[in-house]
């Protein structure tokens, strides 16, 4: 009997063993969808598991905290923590520019940038993380390098424009297999509509024309379309985040020419970013499901097309505080649903929500790291 029990021992050793090295390993690409599933390229389900490391969409031209550390300890620190994807904000104007800033070169590797414009920037970390078998979703978070524009459009750059940088990146990355996809637009919000046919302010006919054009050039990748927050003939819910209202797919769903591609991206946040009404229902935070089912939830659970939480997160994780009941409350959500997402952020420096390391760029957060520990399989 006691050899028995070692032997049994030894073989599931083997089993959690290889299922390490499978989760080590990137998945083949490219990837597709299968009702409300991304696939990998042999049919098998990938659930995201992401972070944001923002800074390429600000004045710095490269994610930040690389004055306090080199890049391949942040991307290995990123990969051990458990998540399989980075999403990684830039600026139309950083990709335009010539120049990068907020760098210690003797931190780390990080002497590989010196010399180097934004997007050779972008090259380097895009490759380091295939090499810590790190997926990418490139995220095209603004325009120029200070606030979230609206429309795709704007401060001086066109539709045109905004069409041409994703032409130009989905010839770059055409055979990096860890280049998984589009964000295309961050956060559409204000004028930006959806289903109202007025083609300067819908973000569906907006989103497939940009679509549709870098699939003709990367017919690979998977499109993220998120939400807007209003202007959506017959919306059911008064009020949503930027990003966040989905409920036009129903009736207005994105078409493009390539199927199987298409993944639906919301951002949903706590008080800690906006005390939106909803947080003062009686019946919080019982009315949030509601609010996901109908928001976002109804297109994965009808099996229309895959969602993919793009932004959630907050300072306060505790069980008292109306943020930390609303974040504690997602998590559960998402782990019961199933659902891939991506985690804002990575940096300290986030503003209102914080990130999942201290100002020194390596100390974790651990209260924030804990409630995610459910959803990173640790």
């Amino acid at each position: 009997m006691k050899k028995l029990l070692i032997a049994l021992s030894m073989v599931l050793s083997l089993t959690v063993a290889s299922r390490v090295l499978a989760a080590d390993k990137l998945p083949p690409t490219p990837f597709s969808t299968k009702g409300a599933k991304i696939v990998d390229a042999k049919g098998a389900p990938v659930l995201v598991r992401g972070v944001s490391w923002f800074g390429m969409e600000t004045e710095t031209h490269v994610p930040h905290g690389l004055w306090a550390r080199g890049y391949k300890e942040t991307l290995q620190h990123i990969s051990e923590m458990g998540f399989n994807l980075i999403r990684l904000p830039f600026s139309l104007n950083a990709l335009r520019s010539r120049k990068i800033s907020g760098i210690d070169f003797n931190k780390g590797s990080n002497r590989d940038f010196q010399g180097k414009t934004p997007l050779q920037a972008m090259d380097l970390v895009i490759e380091e993380a295939r090499r810590r078998n790190l997926l990418i979703l490139l995220d095209f978070h603004r325009l120029n390098d200070r606030e979230i524009p609206e429309l795709w459009y704007g401060d001086g750059y066109t539709e045109k424009d905004w069409i041409d940088t994703w032409l130009m990146l989905a010839k770059r990355y055409r055979k990096q297999a860890n280049v998984i996809g589009a964000d295309i637009k961050n956060e559409p919000h204000g004028r930006a509509s959806w289903g109202t046919g007025d083609l300067k302010t819908d973000w569906r006919l907006a989103a497939e024309r940009a679509g549709n054009a870098i699939h003709k050039v990367n017919p690979d990748w998977l499109i993220v379309v998120e939400g807007i927050d209003k202007n959506v003939p017959g919306q059911k819910l008064p009020g949503h985040w930027w990003g966040g209202n989905l409920e036009g797919v129903r009736k207005f769903p994105v078409r493009l020419k390539v199927p199987r591609k298409l993944v639906y991206s919301p951002h949903e946040y706590g008080t800690g970013v906006h005390h939106a009404k909803w947080f003062d229902d009686p019946k919080f935070p019982n009315n949030l499901r509601y609010r996901w089912e109908t928001g976002f939830h109804y297109i994965a659970r009808e099996g229309i097309a895959p969602v993919l939480v793009g932004e959630f997160g907050g300072r306060k994780v505790d069980a008292k505080s109306k943020e930390g009941i609303w974040q504690r409350h997602f998590v559960a959500y998402l782990k019961e649903k199933e659902l891939g997402f991506i985690y804002w952020c990575w940096n300290p420096n986030g503003g209102d929500t914080g990130g999942l390391v201290k100002d020194d760029w390596k100390t974790e957060e651990t209260h924030k790291v804990r409630l995610l520990q459910s959803l990173l399989g640790k």
